[in-house]
């Protein structure tokens, strides 16, 4: 091995090493792979396969040519409805402020704005990746930054526009993450990660400046997926293998070492301070249908409903040939007697006229009796176990339970157990979401050096404009807005908010509901075009906060439209939690008084 590679370059066989790399663990990884395509052949109806002692998945043969193999498809459904009930899960994230002073709390409602703005590609990234999870039990996303993203803020030499750079969220299929150990269940204590996919030679070629020859996606298929009859276009792809090594004592900043086509085209430092205290982590958040102890792919509810799709299947077809003989008939002809040839090919149609052999005893139809019980009782006990299975059974599909219970409050205990069996789940991707969050902004943070403008709608429906910089994001403490009732339906979470309004929690301090209240219990209802009135107490709220910052430099004017009131209060807590130097506590000081000054008139004219 030494003679072969002496002629070799460093870059040679560098490249050459994280390629064997790769084969190692896709050969590790062969039979979960197996695992997931048979969970994708049974989604799809494809139901009649399996893995051999080889680990292939083979095509299994009829026993009979008469036998029927239907599919009776549950399972494509049960995750169509589990992916629907986890689609509510879309909580905003929201950032905590590193502490109670006015400028972090500032920067904390910055970041929640940023979020805000990204919610729509980061919500369609969580919908693809739940899809993977719960077919093959675990989906991954990338969180990287993508330096031609963003607008134009220059021109180059050769006419093409340089970008500003934004964060980008994909979703990724578990068949393109290859971790160092099957067995470390901790994505973070991975040694190193690779991440394969194939790519364009055109691509790869505008990434890296590397031209390379190409192949079709069949020739280099590492997913093992059915991606079809591809040909080659437009140069051909290439597989791109991304590994990514966690810091260590002799590589502080990790490593990542990017081949393609047995050429190195990147090794350097992990590009990304994307971890805590601004540390160099993997740009990948993972997310678990199921997990499995010890390992570090989890499982999914497919896995677990494939032993009772082929009993059901089984059960339903051998009930259907049960029935078609019985309404078809079996004939028993003496033989000799007639023509066995006309009676097969054209069977007893009415009024047939059977000629058979003089003395010979005529054809009769067998009694068969009716289809046994056990079919019925057997069929309609997998049905059963397919909800309890799935976790996804409705207080319809089994009552045997609580036929006795009438009150509302026992049904509703009920229901909310039959919903707790997929909370797991649920947190799964609460932790992924709060991740895809830490990550973009620490990426703006490090990559946004210049001002940028980021859009949002606000629940009022009104367009909010934002100016800031990387630096400006000094807290990314993220967390969801909420944290309950995950799967409460549109008229559980009407009766929920009637229950609350009926307790006067909403109200103000005069019992009263405030605008903003009313607008959210609006838009909550349903009926968000009728939540129109703007909230004055919130606005003059923010417009204090934005003077408060102001008077750390300069003095600000007070207006006589502004609510004096809450003037005073927001200005107030600002001196309370902010450590200000002498000059800004003098001119807030001054501020107030000017505030009460005009309260007082206001009052007394």
């Amino acid at each position: 091995m030494t003679e072969l590679k002496r002629g070799k370059t460093d870059e040679e066989l560098l490249a050459e090493e994280v390629t064997e790399d790769f084969l190692r663990r896709q050969e590790e990884r062969r039979l979960i792979e197996r695992g997931w395509q048979l969970n994708m052949n049974f989604v799809s109806g494809n139901q009649y396969c399996d893995i051999d002692a080889s680990g292939e998945i083979f095509e299994e043969d009829k026993n009979y040519f008469w036998q029927a193999r239907r599919v009776f498809n549950h399972i494509a459904p049960i995750v169509d409805l589990r992916c629907s009930k986890l689609g509510r899960i879309r909580p905003a994230l929201i950032v905590r402020a590193a502490s109670a002073e006015e400028k972090d709390r500032h920067s904390a409602s910055l970041a929640s704005a940023i979020l805000a703005a990204r919610s729509e590609e980061i919500d369609r990234a969580v919908s693809d990746a739940t899809v993977w999870s719960e077919i093959c039990g675990t989906a991954f996303y990338k969180v990287i930054w993508d330096g031609t993203a963003g607008g134009a803020v220059a021109v180059r030499q050769n006419g093409g526009k340089l970008n500003q750079g934004d964060v980008k969220i994909t979703a990724l299929s578990p068949f393109e993450i290859y971790p160092y150990s099957l067995k470390i269940e901790s994505l973070e204590e991975q040694p190193s990660i690779i991440h394969a996919k194939a790519v364009s030679v055109q691509d790869i070629y505008s990434a890296y400046g590397v031209k390379l020859e190409g192949k079709t996606l069949d020739e280099i298929s590492h997913s093992g997926g059915d991606m079809g009859a591809q040909t080659q276009k437009d140069g051909g792809f290439e597989l791109v293998i991304e590994r990514y090594e966690r810091p260590t004592e002799d590589r502080k900043q990790g490593r990542l070492t990017v081949v393609a086509g047995g050429v190195l085209l990147y090794d350097g430092a992990l590009p990304y301070k994307n971890g805590d205290n601004e540390s160099a982590v993997y740009p990948f958040v993972k997310q678990l249908a199921l997990p499995l102890a010890g390992a570090f792919f989890g499982t999914s509810v497919v896995s677990r409903l494939i032993p009772l799709q082929r009993a059901y299947n089984a059960v339903k077809n051998r009930k259907h040939e049960f029935l078609n003989r019985i309404s078809m008939g079996t004939l028993a002809v003496e033989d000799g007697s007639v023509d066995t040839d006309e009676l097969v090919e054209d069977g007893l149609t009415p009024g047939k006229i059977i000629v058979y052999r003089q003395g010979g005893t005529p054809p009769e139809m067998l009694t068969l009796g009716s289809v046994p019980s056990e079919f019925a009782s057997e069929e309609e006990n997998l049905l059963k176990e397919f909800s309890k299975v799935s976790g996804t059974g409705t207080i319809t599909e089994n009552t045997d339970g609580f036929a006795g219970i009438t009150s509302a409050t026992g049904l509703q205990l009920i229901l909310e157990q039959d919903e707790e069996r997929m909370e797991f789940s649920c947190q799964q991707i609460k932790r992924a979401l709060t991740g895809i969050g830490r990550q973009t902004l620490r990426l703006y943070r490090q990559f946004a050096s210049d001002v940028r403008l980021i859009k949002f709608t606000n629940s009022d429906d009104s367009l909010s404009l934002y100016y800031f910089k990387g630096s400006d994001i000094s807290s990314d403490d993220v967390c969801l807005a909420t944290d309950s009732e995950t799967n409460m339906s549109p008229a559980q979470k009407r009766t929920f908010i009637y229950d609350v309004l009926d307790k006067g929690l909403l109200a103000g301090s005069d019992g009263k509901l405030t605008v903003s209240a009313k607008n959210k219990v609006l838009e909550l209802l349903g009926f968000k075009a009728l939540a129109g009135e703007r909230d004055l107490s919130e606005l003059n709220r923010s417009r204090a906060g934005e003077e408060n910052l102001k008077l750390c430099r300069e003095s600000v004017e007070v207006k006589a439209y502004e609510d004096h009131a809450t003037h005073i209060t927001e200005h107030t807590a600002f001196l309370l939690s902010e450590d200000v130097s002498p000059d800004t506590e003098m001119r807030i000081c001054a501020h107030i008084d000017m505030h009460k000054k005009l309260k007082e008139a206001t009052i007394n004219g």
